[in-house]
């Protein structure tokens, strides 16, 4: 493994510690939190960044995307303590099954889901990677909904920002 394989490797690892910063930090009495009826649960979103993981990285290595049987490990926690220890099993099976991957690999085409052609680096940074980043945004704002307070993942948070006094005029 090399070049731009260990390249996004090593982002998609620092995403994942901030990921699991980020269930830690849900409130523990809130799994079945949601702000509108036709949205994902506090829980439910956290676990489709378990999905994610799953789903893209074994239909990279299967070079097919068939949504038939689940990955192993996949079955949702029905407690918030439950989702960090439970998506770091299925993001290291994730990870084993990318680990054979050479840069040479990345310009390969596999079928995804929806039918049409995606280069394998593609899929790495956009359908794993962009995807997991989108649904952790949305987390972090069912987080703050909820009464939670999420980290600081891409800077401070307003509780460590000091507070700007108005001006007076």
């Amino acid at each position: 493994m090399r070049g731009e394989v260990q390249a996004f490797i090593r982002l998609w690892q620092r995403e994942v510690d901030g990921t699991l910063e980020l269930l830690r930090a849900l409130p523990g009495d809130q799994y079945d939190f949601r702000p509108d009826r036709g949205g994902r649960s506090i829980g439910e979103l956290a676990w489709h960044l378990a999905e994610v993981d799953a789903y893209v990285s074994l239909g990279i290595e299967r070079r097919e995307f068939s949504f038939t049987g689940k990955p192993p490990h996949l079955e949702r926690p029905r407690r918030i303590d439950d989702l960090a220890p439970g998506f770091r099993i299925v993001h290291d099976d994730a990870l084993a099954r990318l680990e054979g991957l050479e840069d040479a690999d990345l310009d390969r085409e596999v079928r995804y889901a929806d039918g049409r052609q995606w280069t394998i680096r593609d899929l790495l940074w956009v359908k794993l990677l962009l995807h997991h980043v989108h649904h952790r945004g949305q987390l972090t704002l069912l987080c703050r909904l909820a009464g939670g307070v999420p980290p600081p993942l891409f800077g401070r948070r307003r509780e460590e920002t000091p507070k700007r006094q108005l001006a007076t005029s």
